[in-house]
């Protein structure tokens, strides 16, 4: 469970840092976003879960 929050936390401050950083780029992507049709956001979605279920459990000592 902490490193579940801890992961939420690290998500927040990558989140944090893109949008302090580079405003308008932030600004670009989530307008993007808003125009991408449901079913491309819900495969680009499933992809990343997977990806990142993945990666965390090859950093965990998976393989």
């Amino acid at each position: 469970m902490w490193d579940f929050i801890a992961a939420l936390g690290l998500v927040f401050a990558i989140e944090g840092i893109l949008f302090a950083a580079v405003p308008n780029l932030a600004k670009d992507a989530l307008r993007s976003a808003a125009e991408t049709p449901v079913d491309r956001m819900r495969l680009i979605g499933i992809g990343s879960a997977v990806l990142g279920v993945l990666l965390v459990w090859l950093v965990r000592g998976g393989v």
